[in-house]
């Protein structure tokens, strides 16, 4: 099975639609933030390993209490995803913070706020 194999995408979608609803849904571990996403997941060729890439929204201390919480409860996670998939192996998981849209967003208003200085800029020299 290739990388990018049409199998492995959709082993990639399904582990990351359960893994929404586990942690949505059925994780009671009060040191997980409530506004907590799972942006992406990457399910090795050999299904042994998987990455998932978790965003928070909040400020730093919810984010590492959130994936501690997370690393706490992998052994729970990945034997409710054996039980909801039927996979060969149940891969292991490890959790990585994705603030790629935390980033999206900071530059955004970076980009906004040139802007508004050079239309004002433009504005006083015309």
């Amino acid at each position: 099975m290739r990388k990018n194999s049409i199998k492995n995408t959709r082993v990639n979608a399904e582990v990351q639609r359960e893994l929404s609803s586990i942690i949505r849904n059925e994780i009671k571990d009060p040191r997980i933030h409530p506004m907590t996403s799972v942006m992406n997941v990457e399910v090795a060729p050999d299904l042994k390993t998987c990455k998932a890439y978790i965003s928070v929204l909040g400020d730093e201390a919810a984010k590492e209490s959130t994936i501690k919480g997370l690393s706490n409860a992998e052994g729970y996670i990945r034997r409710e995803l054996a039980r909801n998939l039927n996979l060969r192996n149940t891969p292991e998981i490890r959790f990585i913070l994705d603030e790629s849209i935390e980033y999206g967003v900071n530059m955004s208003k970076l980009i906004d706020d040139v802007t508004k200085k050079d239309a004002s800029h433009e504005v006083k020299e015309a």
